[in-house]
């Protein structure tokens, strides 16, 4: 199957043009990304000044699970005051970069990567609480351990979509993840469970490092407790859960797991519309080739109907 980019395709191959040393010129092109995410790319100050602005419908959310502090680990020099109706800008001036080419590659991709960098705060935070409990859990047996280690930590509920969201808890032995999805048709839902099932058997059959996948209508017990959680009443809503072990949280492997979970819907729903398009075409293929069948079985000669004069009608063979 396809894994879709991580980075904002549009943005990196704009960066490179102009970080080639191309003649500046004036930019002012909005892009759009999953998730209702909108980039506005433009050279409000000079054209040798480029502005990056993003606007993101969940970005309260993430604020407040530190992405303030992600983005200003990773852009600190380039910020600037928020461009109007975006939650984030950055400038980064063509003539000031950096002097190596590997550093302004480094840029590029970081640049390109703003919104998942903004995505990946909650996990991050997530993680990071993981270690926690597990250190202090270490601490104790399963059964002497505290309730605040044994029910887990705070559950991080990030609406980045019209009645969908992801739910992120961090417990001593595990990250578990549920992104919850409406399925706006019945076919949606059938290739959705499809596709689902093949998660839980590649885990089974040879993947057995692959994390652990649950799907189910009903909102889990986890959710449960969350303030102003509700079941959505339109559409058929599904609930994904992925449950992540210590071997997918280490230090070596969290950049990568990251960047992996959050497309998880993109990805999911790309691949149910590219099947259904894909079966829609081998439809229309196999009509035509019935159609042909059909053409090739009429008769060369068909019989003529004629009428004679006085309106008596008789056939013949054409």
């Amino acid at each position: 199957m396809l894994l879709l980019d991580y980075q904002n395709v549009l943005i990196e191959s704009l960066l490179k043009d102009r970080f080639s040393g191309a003649a500046p010129t004036s930019i002012d092109q909005v892009v759009s990304d999953f998730d209702n995410v909108t980039f506005h790319i433009s050279t409000q100050e000079s054209k040798s000044k480029i502005l990056i602005s993003i606007s993101i419908k969940c970005f309260q959310d993430l604020v407040r699970y530190g992405a303030q502090q992600v983005l200003e680990r990773e852009y600190g020099p380039y910020i600037v005051a928020p461009e109007s109706g975006y939650d984030f800008s950055v400038q980064v001036d063509l003539d000031n970069l950096p002097a190596d080419q590997e550093s302004r590659d480094d840029l590029i991709r970081r640049l390109s990567l703003m919104k998942r960098n903004a995505m990946a705060a909650p996990f991050e935070q997530a993680f990071d609480e993981y270690a926690q409990l597990h250190e202090e859990a270490s601490k104790f047996t399963s059964e002497s351990a505290p309730q605040g280690i044994q029910e887990g930590g705070e559950i991080r509920a990030i609406h980045y979509r019209e009645e969908e969201a992801i739910y992120i808890q961090a417990s001593h032995d595990r990250v578990t993840v549920i992104f919850s999805t409406v399925f706006r048709e019945e076919t949606d839902r059938v290739f959705g469970k499809v596709f689902l099932q093949e998660f839980v058997d590649a885990r089974r059959r040879a993947i057995q490092n692959a994390p652990q996948v649950l799907f189910r209508h009903d909102p889990p017990l986890e959710l449960q407790n969350v303030p102003g959680f509700r079941h959505p009443d339109t559409g058929e809503v599904g609930y994904i859960t992925f449950v992540l072990f210590p071997r997918h949280l280490t230090k070596q492997r969290r950049e990568e797991v990251i960047s992996h979970i959050q497309t998880f819907r993109d990805y999911f729903h790309y691949h149910i519309k590219a099947s259904k398009a894909y079966i829609h075409s081998r439809m229309r293929r196999r009509t035509a080739d019935f159609l042909q069948v059909l053409r090739r079985a009429r008769p060369e000669n068909e019989e003529k109907e004629r009428k004679t004069a006085s309106g008596r009608t008789f056939r013949v063979q054409g």
